[in-house]
């Protein structure tokens, strides 16, 4: 219980230093702070996706959904607008729950396969829902052209009162504060995951599926808990980002891109755990936008570099290494002792 009272109160202290964030920012940078939050957005949203994916895996499913997930909600929140006269910010939660219910359905089906039949499985589910989607009724869902969202915020820019800039420094400190919600919302479920129950049955999953059945451990409801807790913060973050991007298209909501930035990153932080996706989001985010003004268009490919290396040479992630270096301190000073 203490533990738990600790961690919230770590919550609490992250969301107050990224409420006044944005301002820091722009007391210090000024115009440059804009393209800051804009790379701070980034950063956050990935941290969803990876800290989302990796609570599935903390059950031994190698998901490769995501991309469903985030188009679900996307799609969610833009079809909403489009039929009826729904109130903006009611598309975000409805996306989530729409996530949850095709993660169900599909969970429900798949969820027996393992390793790589099961990501297989959950490829082309995403694949299927993209046809699906692009099969539909323009009037509905837009066809290959997609629909367009209207943003959740809408500074007006007033000649004289503020500049083009500040506008857009408001806009990305709404949508900021938005995904820092979404965030907190994800770090709260990992930490929950993490000290209860559900972390001995994740694992008991996860290194032998019959022996936990043996124990007492369903392993089919646990796993499906796991995929609809996964899916419900996707479809979050993909309705949030089609009001912030202003569209949803097929090919690019759906694209295999969100998937493999969702495993990548907590792979590159380390997995199973809360802080490791979180520093994996920032670490790549940061190299993704240094690789891309260095090398413009040919960025990717040191992008690849850089994440082939990492997985090569931490293999546990950051996390991983941090302990390794913190067990190599501890031991210095008894090796040191028994040379003399």
């Amino acid at each position: 219980m203490r533990r738990i009272s600790y961690d919230l109160l770590f919550v609490l202290l992250a969301a107050a230093l990224l409420f006044f964030l944005p301002a820091t920012l722009k007391a210090l940078y000024g115009k440059a702070s804009v393209s800051y939050l804009s790379l701070l957005i980034n950063a956050t949203g990935l941290a969803i996706l990876a800290l989302s994916w990796d609570i599935l895996a903390r059950t031994g499913q190698l998901s490769l959904a995501h991309a469903a997930f985030y188009g679900a909600g996307a799609y969610t929140t833009a079809i909403l607008l489009k039929l009826a006269d729904w109130p903006l910010w009611l598309g975000i939660p409805l996306g989530g729950i729409v996530a949850v219910l095709l993660a169900l359905l599909l969970g429900s089906v798949t969820l027996r396969l393992r390793g790589i039949y099961f990501a297989i499985a959950t490829l082309a589910f995403a694949e299927v829902l993209k046809a699906v989607v692009q099969q539909l009724p323009t009037r509905i869902a837009g066809g290959a052209a997609g629909i367009n969202v209207a943003a959740l915020f809408r500074p007006a820019f007033i000649p004289g009162e503020m500049e083009r800039w500040e506008v857009a420094f408001l806009r990305n400190q709404s949508y900021f504060l938005v995904y820092v919600g979404i965030l907190l919302l994800s770090i709260l479920v990992s930490i929950l995951v993490q000290r209860s129950r559900l972390k001995p049955a994740f694992t008991a999953i996860r290194t032998n599926e019959e022996v936990a059945a043996v124990m007492g451990v369903k392993p089919a409801r646990y796993k499906l808990l796991a995929f609809a807790l996964s899916s419900f913060l996707v479809g979050l973050l993909g309705a949030s980002e089609a009001h912030r991007i202003g569209s949803v298209l097929p090919d690019e909501t759906f694209g295999i891109g969100t998937t493999v930035f969702a495993l990548v990153t907590p792979i590159f932080g380390g997995l199973y755990t809360t802080l490791g996706p979180i520093l994996g989001a920032a670490g790549l985010a940061s190299v993704e936008e240094l690789l891309r003004r260095t090398f413009e268009e040919g960025y990717l490919i040191g992008y690849g570099i850089v994440l082939v290396a990492s997985i090569l040479f931490m293999p546990k992630g950051i996390v991983g290494l941090i302990d390794s270096l913190k067990r190599r301190r501890r031991k210095l000073p008894r090796s040191a002792e028994e040379a003399v």
